[in-house]
């Protein structure tokens, strides 16, 4: 008799979903834990990812403490930074953010750390960190103000999204694709199934 899986993804991000879907993962449930996202004095991005990502899944494993049917379930949480140099910029919320990212973005190379943290149905913990460095094109200002406009840069790190509009800024990428969007998939997926998570199953139905 095989035992039912479940999983819970701990961050309401739609990019996050549709990057699970894409690998044929279906999230049981998605619990978006909110947490106090402030790098500590001095941290380092890559330090900031880890600890925020552990974070998430170890609230998400509080909240369904109380829930029988969650228990048992794997939690899957993750943490983007956007990074120039040791510099951590913001999830833009406001139009003066965006347009201060992509000032410093325009023209140089920055980093995209994301922490993914999974907590076993038997309360393993396992963390991968996943870089990749980006290279944007000079940005003239009334490029930044026509993708201003777009909005498309709201609550994203840095403030872009390079699965959109922001993609045709990108002269050059280095490592990992769907980090950048926001969760990299071939560590997330290896680190499910390095652990039991039958990542594969709903393949055989997923394209018919």
């Amino acid at each position: 008799m095989s035992i039912l899986q479940k999983l819970v993804l701990a961050s309401g991000s739609p990019r996050r979903i549709e990057l699970l879907q894409q690998a044929g993962i279906e999230p049981d449930r998605v619990l978006p834990a909110d947490v106090d996202e402030t790098p500590l004095r001095a941290e380092h991005p890559r330090s900031l990812a880890k600890r925020l990502s552990k974070d998430k899944a170890e609230k998400a494993l509080d909240s369904l403490k109380s829930e029988d049917d969650y228990a048992p379930a794997f939690i899957l949480a993750a943490d983007t930074v956007v990074a120039v140099g040791r510099r951590i910029l913001p999830k833009a919320e406001t139009i003066d953010d965006a347009i201060n990212c992509l000032g410093l973005l325009s023209g140089r190379s920055h980093r995209v750390y994301s922490g993914i943290c999974l907590i076993t149905p038997g309360g393993k913990l396992r963390q991968r960190l996943v870089e990749t460095r980006v290279r944007f094109k000079r940005l003239p200002r009334e490029e930044i103000d026509a993708y201003v406009a777009s909005g498309e840069w709201r609550g994203k790190a840095g403030g872009y999204a390079v699965q959109g509009l922001a993609g045709s800024f990108v002269v050059k990428l280095v490592g990992s694709y769907t980090n950048v969007v926001g969760l990299p998939l071939y560590e997330s997926v290896a680190l499910l199934s390095g652990e039991g998570f039958k990542a594969h199953q709903n393949w055989h139905a997923s394209r018919s």
